[in-house]
Parts: C-alpha cells; structure tokens; sequence
C-alpha cells in the first residue's frame, strides 16, 4: 500500500512561525513533521503557499527551507506532472550521510550540548560587555568579527565562527568561563560538519555577530545576552530539525 500524507496532523506539527529569523524555524518544523511520519517516505509536502500561509511566512522563506531540507537529503523536487517536493530521506553529501550515520546516543549528547550553550554564551556574552574593556581587548573584538565576514571559504569561515565566539569569552575575564564555551564549541562544530552549508543561515548568523560585537563595544550587557540568546536559538533551531 502506497504511503499516503496524513492532514489531519499537519495543524499539530505545523504552526505559525514566531521569532526574529523565521528561516531556521521553518526548517525546523517542516523536518520534524518529517521525521514523525506526518510526511511518510515517498509523499508528497504541501505546496509552497500553502506552507506558506500554515507557517505565515513568505513563499521566498519556504522556499530556503526547502532548499536547506533538499541539501539535506530529506527531500527532492520533482518536475512535471505529479512533481512536487517528495519525501526521499536520502542523504546525498558527506554532510549529510554523517548526520545519517550518527547514533542516537551521539545525537542525544547534541541536543544537551545545545541547551548547555544557551546558558553558557549569552552569559559569557554579557560578561564581556560588562567588563572594562582596554583598546587591545576592543581591536580583538573587532578583528574576529572581520574575520568571519571576510572569510573566503566555508571552512575557514566555520573556523572564524569558533574564533568569534571563544573571543568574546575570553573578554568576560573568566577562565572558567572560556572552558565552558570551548566545550560547547567543539559540539557545535561537529553538529555543523553534519549538516550542508546554507547561506540563508550564514547571512541571519553574521547579522547577529555584527550586532553583538556593537552591544559588546557599547558596554550594554543586556542587549548583548539578548542577541546571544537569538544566535543560539536560531542555530538550535536549525540543527534539531536536521540532526534530531
């Protein structure tokens, strides 16, 4: 018997989209009605406007979401007569076979590493806002912001990312604290290495650190929490749908 959508759940698992970058939340949602069941292997999604008005998003979102599920293996588009947006759940890249190949005790570690980091950084951040910060300490701030909008490649961008945030730890003046961001950060970067690049993710990410480093600078250490607690969010968001 063929696998058939199930509607009656849609309402359920598909809801409107809340929060600053509605992107992340989109791939979130839609993945997960995947991974239950809402969608079986071999059905077909709701067509884009009619996502679109579920979710309350533009069509242009749902479509990066798509695009970001389709690098993901979990979909691919059909053209033609009975195309569509298909349910395939077949890993295509290496990022994408590893997120396939991880043991659910490697994904559980994931997702505590995720909600270990929304404590963790936006505390390091308001830290770091709040400390008394000299010229050097400013320039740093600075250069390792430049280096992540300046890197040429996905790789080296990855790693500039890292660097970004262990030096706003560093500036909270805690050694205790920098311990727990690196730790956090060497989760992430596996959890990143298991999903495809998606600019959609990288342009909202780099956003955010430009108005975090000015928070920092500006020494307004609720502001620089509050943007910390976005970043974290959206990227937690990102990874539970292609990794949970």
């Amino acid at each position: 018997m063929t696998a058939q959508p199930l509607p009656h759940l849609t309402e359920s698992v598909l809801r409107p989209v809340r929060g600053h970058h509605v992107f992340e939340a989109c791939v979130e949602q839609v993945a997960t009605a995947i991974r239950l069941g809402v969608y079986p292997l071999g059905t077909s999604l709701p067509p884009e406007r009619e996502l679109s008005e579920r979710l309350e998003v533009s069509r242009a979102t749902v479509r990066e979401a798509i695009a970001a599920l389709r690098a993901a293996g979990l979909v691919e588009t059909r053209r033609g007569r009975g195309g569509g947006t298909v349910v395939t759940m077949k890993p295509q890249g290496p990022s994408a076979r590893t997120a396939d190949n991880t043991t659910a005790a490697q994904r559980a570690d994931w997702l505590d590493a995720l909600a270990y980091r929304r404590i963790v950084e936006p505390g390091a951040a308001a830290m770091a806002a709040a400390a008394d910060l000299d010229d050097t300490a400013r320039a740093t701030l600075e250069a390792a912001h430049q280096a992540v909008a300046k890197a040429t490649s996905r790789a080296r961008h990855r790693q500039a990312d890292s660097r970004f945030h262990l030096t706003v730890a560093s500036l909270s003046g805690s050694a205790r604290v920098v311990e727990a961001v690196t730790s956090v950060q060497a989760s992430l970067h596996q959890m990143l290495s298991a999903i495809p690049v998606l600019e959609a993710n990288i342009s909202h990410s780099d956003t955010q650190h430009a108005t975090l480093t000015r928070a920092v600078l500006a020494g307004d250490a609720d502001r620089a929490r509050r943007v910390m607690e976005e970043h974290c969010d959206d990227t937690a968001a990102l990874l539970r749908g292609l990794l949970a």
